[in-house]
């Protein structure tokens, strides 16, 4: 391994030194697995850490309540930025154990941290704070930023954030996050980030369903109720459905490239009477590797939806949640954050943590194994190395792949993503997937997940020291940085944010969340009233 430097040794010692704090806080977090857009309590948590820790902080920022901006002064220096995310995945509500069960008051609807990103937040808040303490120690200058980004699995807040100036003025950034790629764990992406995420929904509303072009009443009937009515909004979602899922074929070649995905937001407002169904809001996402091929899918959609909405009498409202662009590579930074993970070292698990995972393989019915973890995640693997099995299942003109909005630094800053490998079963066979909820348990068992969210911090730590003590390193990452954009910010290569400069952030949709009602809280209900 590399030597550190004293101020590496200081931020190493720290984390060494608030580790068990730091776990409990994790667990808090774990447990509170507040779904895109609604971490009201995630968010309020974090902001409230970084105020006590001296940090100047920007709640709700772009418009977005559980979004945020903490800044970090220590004189004259560069600007480093990191990222903290902490939604959950509906649906993915589990106890950390070996049995099948939600958390504790919870249901099996509810969410769960299944990446998982309280690991991926606790992880960069404590990388920050390392580094802050190792700067305030040793007198280094310069400002550490710690953007609070919700809706990650939306790919919901980097979009907007980059629309609304939030991302200018950094001169690097450290994307963690925690990986279960065999091939990426213990590593940085070198060349072939992640691509593009695009995703809307379509809003069809039935106001006027008397006027359907087939609406007729018996002659002298003055009752509503006798009028042939329109199909209305149920229809229409299911139809739009129906639509997307026979077009999918034609939209682009058959590669495994890309991805469409939909979901029904809200299916009707009718109760039991025979009025249509007034609201139906559908929303697709895509992920693809390119901007053009976005751009084709979402004509077809588009086109789609306008014909549902003539035949079904609503009308049609089309609005993004998202556009992301397709990430950028800076070869010197992921070399600097190498540097740093030679410096810490992998990951390593205890024998506390080899028996959780044994009992895990019992209960799952897979032989215990003398080593539970599979050897990836044990080991540090070159980027490089990385780079060629990634690529050896994409086509030689995929440029990116997979999605993530971490993308959005790279445009404004040299950025490097950074994965250490998370708590995983060895597996027994070829082709055995292990079941999710086991997956999503052993993110909540802190023998298991600590490794990982420490390492993550450890090695973030270690990478703004590298920048902040060795100028020609940000140097030489920021001048890759002008190449690949053709000069920077504004640039003749330089793609600007997709979406508007005042981009409404999607926070008024039916997106799950808690709600307190005089039948008590309850998880994963939806607002009142239709969208606006």
């Amino acid at each position: 391994m590399d030597d550190l430097t004293e101020a590496q040794r200081t931020a190493q010692a720290w984390l060494a030194e608030h580790r068990a704090a730091l776990s409990a806080d994790h667990m808090h977090l774990w447990r509170l697995a507040e779904p895109s857009w609604r971490e009201y309590r995630s968010a309020a948590w974090l902001v409230d850490r970084l105020r006590r820790e001296g940090f100047e902080v920007e709640p709700g920022t772009a418009g977005m309540p559980t979004a945020f901006k903490a800044v970090w002064r220590n004189g004259n220096g560069p600007v480093l930025a990191n990222i903290a995310e902490y939604d959950a995945v509906p649906g993915q509500s589990q106890e950390p154990g070996t049995e099948r069960k939600p958390r504790a008051g919870t249901n099996r609807h509810a969410a769960g941290h299944t990446d998982p990103h309280s690991a991926l937040g606790i992880a960069a808040l404590a990388g920050t704070l390392a580094a802050k303490h190792a700067m305030e120690r040793h007198g280094i200058g310069g400002t550490l930023v710690l953007m609070g980004e919700p809706a990650e699995k939306m790919c919901g807040s980097k979009p907007v954030h980059a629309a609304h100036g939030y991302l200018d003025g950094f001169d690097a950034a450290v994307s963690f996050h925690p990986t279960s790629l065999p091939a990426l764990a213990n590593s940085c992406l070198w060349d072939t980030h992640c691509g593009t995420y695009w995703s809307r929904v379509y809003v069809f509303e039935c106001l006027e369903p008397q006027n359907w072009v087939g609406a007729m009443a018996r002659e002298g009937a003055q009752n509503l109720h006798a009028i042939a009515r329109a199909p209305g909004a149920l229809d229409a979602a299911v139809m739009m459905v129906t639509q997307g899922r026979m077009l999918r074929p034609s939209m682009l070649p058959q590669t495994g490239a890309w991805s469409l995905n939909e979901a029904i937001l809200v299916a009707g407002q009718a109760t039991a009477d025979n009025y249509p169904q007034s609201l139906g809001v559908v929303q697709y996402a895509l992920r693809a590797p390119a901007v053009a091929m976005q751009e084709k899918v979402w004509a077809i959609l588009d086109m789609a939806a306008e014909h549902v909405a003539a035949v079904t009498q609503c009308t049609i409202r089309k609005e993004w949640i998202t556009k992301t662009r397709p990430g950028l590579a800076n070869r010197a930074l992921a070399s600097v954050a190498l540097k740093a993970f030679r410096k810490a070292g992998p990951p390593v698990w205890s024998d506390a943590a080899r028996d959780f995972a044994r009992d895990m393989q019992r209960a799952i019915g897979v032989e215990p194994m003398d080593d539970p973890f599979p050897d990836a995640i044990q080991v540090l693997t070159p980027p490089t190395i990385a780079e060629e099995r990634l690529r050896a299942q994409l086509p030689p003109w995929q440029t990116n792949y997979t999605s993530d909005d971490y993308v959005e630094y790279t445009w404004h800053c040299p950025t490097v993503r950074l994965y250490v490998g998370r708590p995983q079963l060895r597996s027994p066979r070829p082709g055995w997937v292990v079941q999710p909820w086991a997956y999503n348990a052993l993110g909540g068992v802190p023998e298991l997940i600590d490794p990982m969210w420490h390492k993550g911090a450890e090695v973030t730590a270690l990478t703004f020291l590298e920048l902040l003590e060795d100028p020609a390193a940000l140097a030489a990452c920021q001048r890759e940085f002008r190449e690949r954009t053709g000069g920077g910010v504004g640039g003749t290569k330089w793609m600007a944010p997709l979406l508007p400069r005042d981009f409404a952030a999607p926070i008024h949709h039916r997106w799950p969340e808690y709600v307190t009602t005089p039948r008590g809280e309850h998880e994963y209900t939806v607002t009142d009233g239709a969208a606006p």
